[in-house]
Parts: C-alpha cells; structure tokens; sequence
C-alpha cells in the first residue's frame, strides 16, 4: 500500500502530463495551438506555488497560509533555525507543523541552507502573500462594486509600467457588470432594488474618479501598444455609460414617487409599511398575542368518514324548495363619508397655491418677497399628516398628463409653480414636523408674456 501511495503521488512526466491535458480537448485540437495554454504553462511555477498553497481542505490550506505568513512577518531576520520556527509556532502540533513545513519546502516557498541549518522565506512566497494580502485587505473595505483591486492592479501596473491588456479586460468587464445590473434594477421598478443599486453606483462612480487619471497616462503613452490604448478608450466609454446612469435613476425614482401610495391622513405610505417589516427578521413573531385562540388543526379517521358518509345516505331528504319567499327589503344603513375633510384640506391648500401664483402672500412673506420660496413655508403650519398629504400633491405641479383632466387636482398641476427638490435635509423648529426635505416653490414665468411686455 505505501509503495502504491508513492507511486500514485509522484510528479508526472512531460509525456504523461501532455496527454493528460489532451484528454480535456477535442480530438482533432491540439492543446498547444492555444495560446491562453502556451502563457499558463510559462507560468508554470507560479500556478505549482498556489497549488501547494490551496489544495485540500480549507482547514489545510488555513495552516499553510498561517506558517507562511507568520514566517515571513518577521522583519528582524531572514534566516529561521528549526527551534525559532518551534518557538514561533507552539500552538501548532509538531506533527502538523512538520507536514506544512515539508510541503512549503517541497514547492519553492521554503529554502533550506543546508550549511546554516535555517529556513529562508522565498521571494516567490513573498510575492504571492503580498498578493493574498492585498485581496484580504481590499475584501474587509466597504467596497460592493467590487472594483478596488482591480484598479489596484491596474494603477500598480502602470506605475511600474507594466499594464497588460489582461488586466484591462478584467477593469472593462466589471464595468460592463455593472452597467448591466443597474440596468436591471432600473427595468425592475422595485424601489428598494433601485435605492441599493444607486447606493451602488455612487460608490462605482468614485472608483471611476480614480481610475479617470490612470487611464489618461496609459492612452498618453507612447510606448504603449495598440492593443492596451483600445482597451483603455473600451473603458472610457464604459465609464462614459455607467456614469450617464445618473439620469435614469432619478427618472426611474420620481415616477416610483409619483405612484407612491398614501395610508388615509396618516402620512404613511406602503413604502414605510415595507421598510418597516424589512427591520424584523422573523415576521411570524409579529402575530404573537394577536390572536387569542390558536387555531387547532382537526382530524379525521376514516372509520369516522365511513359514519358520516352512511348517516348522510340512510337520511331522509327533504324534497322541493323550501317555504317561503325573498327577505323583505331594508334601509341602506347610514355612514359618514370622510371625503368632505380631505376636499376641504385640498380645496384650501390649492388656495394658498393660487395665491402664490398670483403674486400673493404667505403669511411669513412680505409683500416685496422673491418668486421662490423653501417648501416648508407653504407646507406648514399643519399636522404631520395634513403637512404629509400636501407634500404627496407638490410632484403633480407641472404635471402635463394631470393637468389635461378635471378636478382639483388638474388645478393644482395647471398652476404656475415650479417644485424643485434636493436630497438635503433641514431641522425644523416646529411641534409635528422635525425635519424635512430641502425643497423650493418657484414661479414658472412665460418666456413669451415677458417679450410681450417689453
């Protein structure tokens, strides 16, 4: 059996190893005319080195990387005895420790100097855990469109002046990734899918900031060739798409907020309600004590079908239609229609609107006041609900669809006044209404009426 493991772990021939890899091609293709196989196996150690490092278990592979990286930390030497190594790493069995030392050693990690009896790390080794390095340290930042090491890669490349197009072509289709999810959640109409992606995109947008610079130097070398300058103009214009996105998430989020429906007078909206059952984990939990007699399942056995099934046949049916006619008919019972409440409110916040559009007062203006004023003058004094419902009636001013009907509301979106919000926040210093959004109501002046008067 021992002879048998050693047969079946020792290193493949050049011969053995080519018809191995043939195995995985079709016949009439020849491994060797590829040329992403011809650069692979140039890399040949490398690939070895990561082999060594990852292969097996995850539990193995976290001791590999443990012992080199706990070797090649310490800066104070470059030479380790065997008993530094033991000292350094006595939480590990000796047993364990000396299997992950053979394998370092066996693939280049490792150097023994048979003279000094002492460890070296390998360069090798330092490059790879450098690489690991950055990839764990970049993976632990807040970075969900995962574009950080890839500009990294790029930036450390061209700062040494050794982009290749490889690393281009990875930058450009990440880039095109996004481009595609955004566009996804932007078709989806899903507000919370469209509010995380912009989150998303925004933090895209600044790693296209960064990136901006280096591309400049790589299209503005002239050392390098053709193929790295198209690569570098296919992710200008990738850039160019993502950040053009800006336009059709504000569209796609000021229809959403156009649709938006209102609770009653709460000032609540199904966009809160859903927000809110998002925060609990467990949704059941919201029904304890709400209802007081669970509900008990009941079964039946089929001798009990059987009974109920025979009583059911042997019984005497009652033939014809039962006596009697139709119930006699009864008043409608008497409700009060709350619609009259919200007419009044709307009838009276069109109003202050009109007055504005004529040129009138709010009661905090004066009389000499500018076309334009912050949209909590015209929104408050109120409640926190009637504030709410007039600021659900401000996206319908302008509104060309609305104003073509009739109604209140065609009124209100015919008027001259212009609402022009921002993603700001204010404090207020009012009873109901803690903050609000930083918005204005402008007057909308005709470019044609003003030629007349002159």
């Amino acid at each position: 059996m021992a002879n048998a493991a050693a047969a079946a772990e020792a290193p493949l021939t050049g011969t053995e190893h080519q018809d191995t890899l043939q195995a995985h091609f079709q016949p009439n293709v020849s491994a060797d005319e590829i040329e992403q196989v011809y650069h692979l196996k140039r890399a040949q150690p490398l690939l070895q080195v990561f082999t060594a490092l990852f292969h097996g278990g995850f539990d193995g592979v976290l001791v590999r990387l443990l012992v080199l990286r706990e070797l090649a930390s310490d800066t104070a030497t470059s030479a380790f005895s065997r008993a530094d190594i033991n000292t350094r790493l006595a939480y590990l069995l000796p047993e364990s420790l000396e299997t992950v030392l053979m394998r370092l050693r066996s693939n280049q990690l490792l150097a023994w100097d048979a003279q000094q009896a002492v460890y070296r790390v390998t360069p090798m080794a330092r490059n790879v855990l450098s690489a690991i390095d950055g990839l764990l340290a970049l993976g632990q930042n807040e970075d969900e469109a995962e574009m950080g090491f890839l500009l990294s890669q790029v930036a450390g490349a061209q700062a040494v002046g050794g982009v290749t197009v490889e690393q281009l072509q990875h930058l450009l289709g990440r880039l095109v990734e996004l481009t595609e999810e955004f566009a996804d959640a932007i078709a989806s109409g899903s507000e919370f899918r469209l509010r995380a992606s912009q989150a998303k995109w925004h933090m895209a947008c600044d790693w296209v900031e960064k990136g901006s610079e280096i591309l400049r130097a790589i299209t503005a070398d002239e050392n390098a060739d053709s193929a790295t300058h198209k690569a570098a103009q296919a992710i200008g214009r990738a850039q160019s798409a993502l950040l053009n996105m800006q336009g059709m998430f504000s569209r796609a989020l000021n229809q959403i907020e156009r649709q938006r429906v209102h609770l009653g007078q709460s000032g609540l909206s199904t966009t809160d309600i859903k927000r809110w059952l998002l925060q609990h984990e467990d949704l059941a939990s919201l029904a304890d004590g709400a209802i007081d007699q669970p509900v008990v399942p009941l079964f039946i056995t089929p001798a009990e079908m059987i009974d109920v099934a025979e009583t059911e046949l042997l019984s005497d049916r009652v033939s014809g239609v039962a006596p009697g006619g139709l119930p006699a008919g009864q008043d409608a019972p008497t409700t009060i229609n709350d619609t009259p409440a919200m007419q009044k409110e709307l009838d009276d916040w069109l109003a202050r609107l009109s007055d504005f559009a004529a040129l009138g007062n709010f009661p905090s203006i004066a009389e000499e006041a500018p076309k334009s004023i912050p949209i909590q003058d015209s929104l408050l004094p109120a409640t926190f609900a009637v504030a709410s419902y007039r600021a659900s009636l401000l996206p319908l001013l302008g509104d060309a669809s609305e104003a073509s009907l009739q109604g209140a509301t065609a009124e209100l979106a015919r008027l001259p006044v212009t609402f022009t919000p921002s993603d700001e926040m204010i404090e207020l210093p009012d009873l109901h209404v803690a903050a609000m959004s930083l918005a204005t109501l402008s007057l909308s002046l005709d470019p044609q009426g003003d030629k007349t008067d002159e």
